[in-house]
């Protein structure tokens, strides 16, 4: 009797067991919620978005939903149906650029952000909302006149050089053109794996950002040749920004040209967004760097 009933509590433990194992499976399985928001660009987001959702999917690492705004030219009462509700999410992922949202839009990203959410910022993205303090702290550097902030570079010995509001250009780009990006911190989990370099597919090369750059860490950078219209330095393209409890995460690269959305396209971006997108949720990563990835001497589109 006493061997039957320590075989009933050995399988007793073991089924528990096994229903911990399973359960902890599946929540390592469960994807992560994010949120793009559109609506208003400079940018054709219409295009950029559902690729950029498409290319999230394929993860298998996220359940992306859409908050699109109302247009420029919506009337107040669509505003102020307008207002996503991030505390559901994960992460949310800006693809907007264009009018202030209303304060109670703000407040709700600036609580979401601060209690711990993550938050990613895609190209001209962090061109959005220049007097939103909070904003210009979170995203660290945006498309700014120069008298805005600081400007942050990279000297050539990878020293970082901290340039006064007033002194040296304000935010710009030269021509487009495919151009290296050269990882800086190999041990974030966002870049661990990642070539010191690799060519990513034309796009714009922003030079010149502005604003507060507080307890900023930069992962990657370009040179800005000068004979692309550039600044001859190295310019911030990925860097990341604790904002209270959460995460955000920005890249520059992503630009598109009408239907052309070559610099999306680049498997390079692809990993970068997808991994800061995940790095922004959890403050980690697990999606791996594909077999695709871009050389150092060669690009790699989705064709």
């Amino acid at each position: 009797m006493i061997h039957h009933l320590a075989r009933l509590f050995v399988a007793s433990v073991v089924c528990i067991a096994g229903t911990f194992c399973v359960a902890d499976d599946i929540r390592a399985a469960e994807k992560l919620k994010l949120l793009i928001v559109d609506g208003q660009n400079n940018h054709n987001w219409k295009a950029m978005t559902p690729y950029m959702k498409d290319v999230l999917e394929e993860t298998g690492r996220f359940a992306v939903d859409v908050a699109t705004s109302p247009g420029s030219d919506a009337p107040a009462a669509a505003w102020e149906k307008f207002r996503p509700q991030f505390s559901k999410y994960d992460v949310v992922l800006s693809n907007y650029n264009g009018q202030p949202w209303p304060k109670r839009v703000q407040r709700d990203l600036t609580e979401y952000v601060e209690g711990g959410g993550g938050l990613v910022i895609i190209h001209a993205a962090n061109n959005a909302f220049p007097e939103w303090p909070e904003w210009n702290e979170m995203i660290g550097l945006g498309w700014r006149g120069n008298d805005f902030g600081a400007r942050v570079s990279l000297n050539d010995d990878g020293k970082v050089i901290r340039s006064a509001a007033g002194e040296g250009p304000g935010a710009g780009h030269g021509r487009q053109h495919a151009y290296a990006i050269v990882t800086r911190d190999t041990q974030h989990p966002v870049m661990r794996g990642l070539p010191r370099e690799w060519m990513h597919a034309k796009d714009e090369l922003y030079h010149g950002q502005r604003g507060p750059a507080l307890n900023m860490q930069i992962l990657a950078t370009a040179y800005s040749d000068e004979s692309t219209n550039g600044t001859g330095t190295h310019e911030p393209m990925v860097w990341v920004i604790p904002y209270g409890k959460g995460r955000v995460f920005t890249t520059v690269m992503g630009h598109v040209n009408g239907e052309e959305i070559t610099a999306l396209r680049c498997f390079g971006f692809q990993t970068v967004m997808n991994r800061g997108c995940e790095w922004a949720a959890t403050g980690k990563v697990t999606l791996p760097v594909p077999e695709n990835f871009p050389k150092p001497n060669a690009v790699s589109i989705d064709e």
